[in-house]
């Protein structure tokens, strides 16, 4: 199971460096679960943009009436420490990497949005965006899997729909042209790749497994399975086998979880 993993992975780098070993408890050892533990980490980050607010408690409500929520991070940890040679596991995933936490903050405000209340929405998105310059509406729609490479820089707006295991480089904009109204951001398939730099303005899809190259500019409709580059963005080929297997490769069942 994935909390017994990253327990004993925390165990083991207190034995490598004892001086980490109260950060570690204080962070990992000293939770019973992966979803305290997200709702511990979580107000810790942001407790400094949200003096006096019980964090850790109203992370916990969500959580507890939407467990879907640390379903998700699970199947984002997996699938960061198996197609990321830089992060060497789960709990290096958990403590290191902001495309970890700044996912599972935009769930809890996804459902804080869905509830109706979206003053209280927005104020953890603003707080999230401030801590780890990850921008995400509270509206998206974002799936499981999913690859958040570095991060920074990262703006989804609010129709936006990623679905799962897609993977989302720095500097990429899931954007809307201002020409449309309701349904303006882009929808993203299944095991998409979105290249650092990369914009994608309006409501059109990019079709599952499909490579949206770096710096490009997507206002058209993509295909699955083609990589498209350029500004504007155009197919320059169709995806080769390397990359298929990053790009499509699955989540986990929940048996592994």
């Amino acid at each position: 199971m994935l909390w017994r993993d990253i327990c004993e992975q925390a165990g083991l780098l207190t034995q490598r460096n004892p001086r980490l070993k109260e950060y570690l408890k204080s962070l990992i050892l000293d939770f019973d679960d992966l979803p305290s533990a997200l709702c511990g980490n979580l107000a810790h980050h942001l407790s400094l943009h949200a003096p006096g607010v019980d964090l850790k408690g109203w992370f916990a409500e969500v959580m507890q009436n939407f467990p879907d929520i640390a379903d998700d991070t699970k199947y984002d940890l997996r699938k960061l420490a198996a197609v990321n040679p830089a992060c060497p596991d789960e709990l290096t995933g958990l403590l290191s990497f902001r495309g970890i936490l700044a996912l599972t903050s935009q769930r809890l405000s996804h459902q804080v949005w869905l509830s109706g209340d979206r003053q209280s929405a927005v104020l953890l998105q603003n707080w999230t965006s401030q801590h780890w310059n990850i921008d995400i509406h509270p509206a998206a729609s974002m799936g499981r899997g999913l690859f958040v490479d570095h991060g920074i820089g990262i703006v989804i707006g609010e129709t936006a729909v990623v679905e799962d295991d897609v993977s989302l480089w720095h500097g990429v904009t899931l954007g809307n042209t201002l020409t449309e109204a309701g349904e303006r951001h882009p929808k993203i398939g299944r095991g998409a790749l979105i290249c650092a730099g990369a914009t994608v303005l309006g409501n059109i899809t990019v079709g599952p497994g499909a490579i949206v190259a770096a710096s490009a500019v997507v206002t058209k409709a993509v295909p699955a399975g083609v990589i498209v580059a350029g500004s504007p963005a155009k197919i320059i080929a169709d995806v080769p086998a390397e990359l298929q297997t990053l790009s499509s490769k699955p989540c986990k069942t929940k048996e592994s979880l």
